[in-house]
Formats: structure tokens, sequence, C-alpha cells
């Protein structure tokens, strides 16, 4: 299935989803972007007795604006159907969830009730002014000791995503609790229990890192893949790296680097992104 949800995150969200069942946290799961659906197979997977899964995503209606428009032309629209979402997900589990085939700004009229969610993925515009209002949707969907996770914090061509996160932090009480190459991880609530759960799991064992760190005081972890240390060249390959015209050399090199992160990436399992 298409997407960029890989086995890092899928793992983050498979620990804290079933981490909030185990303490008897329940609710509704939201997802603000969802694009083929594979993050929502996964969220789907944990829903319990009266729990709903509600995704917002335009699929392939037009966007709003001409910036939202720009950003679904260059990234999205040749692939992003709702059929193609909706065929993937009924491939996993027997019924559709909640689809609302909209921008996520039309979540802010309030049909997502307040304090109804346990769960919120925030994964559709790269929009400094979209993303700040889909972290003030997940804040009041968010019931007390729910999670949000929120994508692309970090990447260097989401810069207005960076912008929204740090400053729901800085000015808007939103706790971070996990960070991953591609995911933030926070709450509204007390981090400290979030926090505990995640360090239930021996995740060096698994082949990532965990690590502590703070930011303005407030105590953050860090989960990332283990490196791997270079396999020793063979003395064939060598000699073939050598022989080889330099641009040559270069290509192979550059395709073998590709690989290994491929493999790195591996998705294991369900979902992810949209707009």
């Amino acid at each position: 299935m298409p997407g960029w949800f890989f086995r890092l995150d899928q793992e983050a969200f498979r620990h804290l989803l079933t981490a909030q069942s185990a303490a008897g946290l329940t609710g509704d799961i939201l997802e603000l972007g969802s694009y083929l659906g594979r993050s929502a197979v996964l969220l789907g997977d944990h829903l319990g007795p009266g729990e709903r899964l509600t995704v917002c995503d335009l699929f392939d209606s037009e966007a709003d604006d001409a910036d939202n428009d720009a950003e679904m032309a260059m990234s999205y629209r040749s692939s992003l159907t709702r059929r193609g979402f909706e065929a993937n997900y009924l491939a996993f589990h027997p019924e559709l969830p909640t689809i609302v085939q909209a921008p996520t700004s039309v979540l802010a009229d309030g049909r997502i009730p307040a304090g109804s969610c346990r769960f919120v993925h925030v994964d559709a515009s790269h929009l400094y002014e979209h993303v700040t209002g889909d972290i003030e949707v997940a804040r009041l969907a968010l019931a007390e000791g729910g999670l949000v996770a929120l994508d692309d914090y970090r990447s260097e061509h989401t810069p207005g995503v960076s912008a929204a996160v740090w400053q729901a932090v800085f000015t808007g009480g939103l706790h971070p609790v996990l960070l991953t190459p591609m995911k933030f991880y926070g709450t509204w609530g007390d981090p400290e229990p979030v926090r505990e759960a995640l360090l239930t799991r021996d995740w060096r064992a698994e082949g990532f890192t965990v690590d502590e760190d703070a930011i303005a005081g407030r105590r953050v972890l860090r989960l990332n893949n283990a490196v791997r240390p270079a396999a020793e060249r063979s003395g064939s390959r060598r000699l073939l790296l050598d022989l080889l015209p330099p641009a040559a050399t270069r290509a192979v090199r550059r395709g073998l680097r590709t690989l290994r992160e491929r493999r790195a990436e591996r998705p294991g399992g369900a979902g992810r992104r949209g707009r």
C-alpha cells in the first residue's frame, strides 16, 4: 500500500494505542490527512467497543485555496482518490471509518465533539496556517490524557509544520512526549504517564535507539532506528568498484545507498498520509 508510514512510527502508534487501552482510556480516534490509508488501517486495528475512527481528507476533491491546490498538484493529485483509500481500508476491515471528504478546516465547526478522542493523527497540509488550525482541532477533540501525533515536524520541505508545532509547545501548552525522525507526539495533559508507558518496552532489543532529552525544561524521548555497522566489503566487490569508471562507481554507490535506506524503512504493516 503506497504511503510514508514507516515501521518506526507504526510501532510507536501500536505501543501508545495499546497502552491507552490497558490504562482504561477510551475514546474515538481522528485522522486529519489519510492519503491511501496505511495509517488509517493501523488506527482501525486499535478501535475498542463503541469507539469510532474518523478520517478527513480532500482525496480527489478540489482544494479551497490556491496554495493548498498547488501542494496537492505537486505531490498527490495523480494518485490520491477516495476510491483507492476505501479499497485499501476494506482489504483489512469489514467496515469503512467515518469519512469527511473536505478540507480539514471544516472540522472546526464542532462536528467532532470536544473531548471525545483519545488519539489524533495530523498529517494533512504542510502550510503553516492550515497546520495551526489542525492542531487546534486536535486540542479541542482530545480528552484528558489524549495524544496527538504530528507528521513532518522537522522535514526541510515543511517549515510551516515546524513553526506551527513549536508554537503550540511554547505558547499553546502542548507537552512533547516522543520524537521520531518523522513525527512529534504530544499531549495537553500530563506527559509523565505516557513517558513511563513508553519506557516499559525494550526498544533497543528490537533494533531501535531510545534517548532522553530536554526542551526548555520539558523531558522528551527520542526514538530512532539503530544504525547498523557497515558490512565488510568483499574483495570482488572492491575490485569491481576500483575497475569501474568514476561516474559508474558513483552510480553504483548511490543505488546501494538507496537500497539500504529502503530496507531500513521498509513498512511492516498498515498506514498513513494525505491532505
